[in-house]
This record gives C-alpha cells, sequence and structure tokens, in this order.
C-alpha cells in the first residue's frame, strides 16, 4: 500500500503541523523607500552631450593643427639644385664631380617637368627631354650637351685638357630652366 517515501511523508506533515500552524501570520511590513532620485544621466543629459561634442571637436582640432606642424615644407627643386652645386663648387672636377652633376642636373629637370622617374640612360633621359614640350628644344640641347660631356669625361677623362666647369654650367642651365618656367606659367595665368 504505501512504500517508505509515503509514510515519511505523513510522518513529516504530522511533525510540521504546528510549526505551519504559526507561520499563516502576516509578517510585519518594513516600511516603504522613498522616490527613487533621478539619475546622473537624467539630470545632466544635454549638459553631458553637449560637453562630449564640444570635447571631441577641441580634442580633433588640436590633433589637426599637431600634424599640420610635422608636415615638412616642400622645397622648390631649384633650391634644392643651387645648395647641392654650391656644395660641389670648391671640388676638383673628376669623376665622382661630374656624376654628382649629372644626377643633380637629372633629379631637377625630372621634378621640375614632371619627367619619368623610373632610372633612364643619358641618351634616354635626352630623348625624353626633348620629346618634352614645356622643356623646348633649345634647352633640352644645352642640357643634353653637358650630360653627355660629363659621361665622356666621367668615363674617358682627357688627360691636361681644360675643366669643363660642370658646376657653373649646370647653374647656368637651371638657370634658363627657371626663366622658361616663368613664361609657361604667366603664359598659362588667367588674363585678367
Amino acid at each position: 500500500m504505501f512504500d517508505v517515501g509515503g509514510w515519511l511523508f505523513l510522518y513529516f506533515c504530522f511533525l510540521a503541523s504546528p510549526v505551519f500552524a504559526q507561520t499563516n501570520e502576516l509578517p510585519t511590513l518594513v516600511p516603504a523607500y522613498a522616490e527613487i532620485p533621478p539619475t546622473f544621466w537624467e539630470q545632466h543629459k544635454l549638459a553631458i552631450i553637449i560637453g562630449g561634442f564640444l570635447f571631441i571637436s577641441a580634442q580633433s582640432l588640436i590633433l589637426w593643427k599637431l600634424l599640420m606642424r610635422l608636415q615638412p615644407a616642400v622645397e622648390p627643386p631649384e633650391n634644392l639644385a643651387r645648395a647641392a652645386l654650391n656644395e660641389l663648387a670648391e671640388e676638383p672636377e673628376e669623376g665622382k664631380l661630374l656624376s654628382a652633376v649629372s644626377q643633380i642636373v637629372r633629379c631637377y629637370f625630372s621634378v621640375a617637368y614632371e619627367l619619368p622617374a623610373n632610372e633612364m640612360t643619358t641618351t634616354e633621359f635626352c630623348v625624353a627631354m626633348t620629346a618634352h614640350e614645356k622643356i623646348g628644344t633649345e634647352l633640352a640641347q644645352k642640357v643634353s650637351a653637358l650630360l653627355r660631356v660629363c659621361d665622356h669625361d666621367k668615363f674617358a677623362p682627357k688627360v691636361g685638357a681644360p675643366p669643363i666647369n660642370a658646376v657653373d654650367r649646370a647653374s647656368e642651365l637651371i638657370s634658363l630652366s627657371e626663366k622658361r618656367r616663368a613664361q609657361i606659367a604667366a603664359a598659362n595665368s588667367p588674363k585678367r
């Protein structure tokens, strides 16, 4: 009929009935809490949004100013070329000087007239300059002549021959080039 679990259930109900009888009373209630005040966000939402926007704007402005200072000033190619040639003015006219003058002239004309930046032989560079309409035929021929003389004297120096004054000739070519660039800029500027 009843198994052990059933007997135990009846036994606990019989023993626990006086305890259950005492717990039927209502407990005493704790006083109610006061009304919950609004949170910090609810009180200052507009000020937080405006302050956050102003903070981000100020940080962006400061970062922009710092990054603008870090950008180096771009030096015109003629200034760089003249400075490099001035450093070579007192050196003897040998293969090293002629090579440096040749590189300075190539670099100047490549940057000033936006010639291809790839490595070219003297012949290829002279052909590219002659084909470039902004340089002009006369200036291209003078530059080509200087580059060829520098290459010739660099690889087959003449013994006892007078110097070619490569630094002075390169400076003259840069001056002629700057006059040419000024003429082109004046022709392309809008008329008022």
